[in-house]
């Protein structure tokens, strides 16, 4: 009776890693059902690439997460490989003792952090504490090493991360952030240093940090999770499994060369991509949502895709991942996509300006509220709400030649939430000549009234939207965004209709674009 009560209650009480909060939004911890769904991925190519062996009874694999966090990797390969090997290590003790000090290695990436990986592996935040289930090891840490690494600052900044030397170099006892994996020229060196020479791990699983504040010496965040992935490489894995913000995929800024890297990288063998970052951590607001992949050294040729929004699943899906520059998420574009490309018309972005047209930051306040003589319209966003002022034109020196043109002007940036079928742009807005914008716009510069009211007509279809959209993957909508939206020509109203039979798109497309693009309503002034 008390042994089936306590078999009761042990199955009441949540998984202590359920219940932890996060960080922020940057060191997310990881759910320890998610962690699985990634293991079983993992398993299931080395049981393709092994005759059909499994991971989880073979004492010999070595596997690290780099970027430990609250240590649910590592206990749940802990856990997997101490029922995986029972038959060959009968002892449990024996058995666990095995897997903890010969197979399963972590780096915290905070003091806390590495504190808290112990005690979900170990039992207990020193590794040869009372209460630890390893029994063999000689130092307190374990195999989850964390020490405190300093910056290598160069200009202002540090030369491995970016971190801003006036927010991270901190005094000894406060965290700096500087993570052991991404802070070193030779990442094979350091990994001997913490865990001896001739390590090699078969498998680099994790979630790593995601950005640095005021990262690249500047004041706005900078991306660090894709150096994680490039140090990991570096060690020879035979598998790599890490969770990254989606964003890579089509945008980021300095993404660029990582992006070409991993599109054109043979050896990716999965990848799972979740548009809407709540599905996988609750609470937690990432733009563009999460992904997570499986780089196989073994595998050679097309990934398989699968997308999931809302327990919707489509694929997997066979995929060239480097097809375009950039990725397209969704494998129900790529037709479409073909059928306008193959057309081989100029991109509407060629009469499109780039970022600040006018050299005028979004927060750019010398202007007058009325009209006064060698003054010009300048349109801007403040606090979400469009505006118009007037600024000398003498003050205009980027551009000054597109001051006396028509303008279609489109907001540089449009959020609208995750849900579909979604808006994709702003609204446009015609501005005569003459005129001028801040950087909260960019424009299309056009010759008369007439075609900036043809343009405008293209831009609110669901088509020209849905293009768009293909590369759009965070709120801003850059230049680049509409490298893929046909041009056209400015000699009548354009309609859904019209673009659909121009290029053959059948009704069973014409369908899922509605899904994604809702109509866009000129007159709701109130919905940037």
């Amino acid at each position: 009776m008390s042994g089936q009560a306590s078999f009761t209650l042990r199955a009441r009480n949540p998984d202590v890693l359920t219940c932890i909060a996060n960080l922020s939004n940057d060191e997310v911890f990881t759910p320890p059902e998610f962690a699985n769904r990634m293991l079983d991925t993992l398993a299931e190519a080395w049981a393709a690439n092994n005759g059909g062996a499994d991971i989880w009874a073979d004492k010999t694999v070595k596997f690290l997460d780099p970027c430990t966090k609250s240590g649910v990797f590592l206990r749940e390969i802990t856990s997997r490989l101490t029922r995986g090997l029972e038959k060959q290590i009968p002892n449990l003790e024996k058995r666990v003792d095995h897997i903890l000090t010969k197979q399963v290695f972590g780096i915290g990436i905070t003091l806390i952090t590495s504190l808290l990986a112990r005690r979900s592996v170990y039992c207990s935040r020193h590794a040869k504490g009372k209460h630890s289930i390893a029994k063999s090891f000689a130092n307190e840490d374990g195999n989850i090493w964390f020490q405190r690494i300093k910056h290598t600052w160069d200009d202002g900044r540090c030369r491995y991360c970016g971190a801003p030397k006036a927010i991270f170099d901190r005094k000894e006892g406060l965290e700096n952030h500087a993570y052991a994996l991404i802070h070193t020229d030779n990442i094979k060196t350091r990994l001997a240093e913490l865990f001896g020479k001739n390590m090699q791990f078969d498998v680099i699983i994790g979630n790593p940090p995601y950005q640095m504040t005021g990262g690249a010496g500047g004041t706005s965040d900078s991306s660090i999770y894709h150096l994680f992935v490039e140090q990991a490489l570096k060690l020879d894995p035979r598998f790599l499994s890490m969770i990254l913000p989606s964003r890579w995929l089509a945008g980021g800024r300095g993404m660029d060369e990582f992006r070409q890297s991993m599109l054109g990288d043979c050896h990716m063998r999965e990848l799972v991509d979740y548009p809407v970052a709540n599905d996988v951590f609750p609470g937690v607001e990432i733009k563009a949502g999460i992904c997570y992949f499986l780089w196989d050294a073994a595998h050679k040729g097309d990934c398989n895709v699968t997308s999931i929004r809302s327990g919707d699943v489509q694929g997997p899906i066979a995929r060239n991942l480097g097809e375009y520059d950039v990725f397209v998420r969704d494998a129900r574009a790529v037709s479409i996509l073909h059928k306008v490309l193959h057309r081989d018309e100029p991109s509407i972005n060629s009469i499109l300006t780039k970022d600040t047209p006018f050299g005028l930051a979004s927060n750019y306040d010398d202007f007058h509220d009325k009209e006064r003589s060698g003054y010009v319209p300048l349109n801007y966003i403040r606090t979400m709400k469009r505006g118009v002022g007037y600024v000398a034109r003498k003050n205009i020196t980027k551009n000054a030649h597109l001051i006396d043109t028509w303008k279609v002007l489109v907001p540089k940036a449009y959020n609208g939430g995750d849900g579909l079928p979604h808006q994709i742009l702003g609204k446009p807005l015609i501005a005569p000549s003459p005129s001028v914008c801040t950087q909260s716009f960019l424009f299309f510069h056009i010759g008369s009234r007439k075609a900036a009211m043809s343009l405008q007509s293209y831009y609110t279809t669901r088509f020209f939207r849905f293009m768009a959209s293909l590369r759009k993957i965070t709120q801003d909508a850059l230049n680049s965004t509409y490298t893929w939206v046909p041009m056209q020509t400015w000699d009548r109203t354009w309609t859904d209709e019209e673009l659909f039979a121009k290029y053959g798109i059948t009704p069973q497309e014409q369908t899922y674009i509605e899904s994604q693009v809702r109509p866009m309503n000129l007159d709701d002034s109130g919905d940037e």
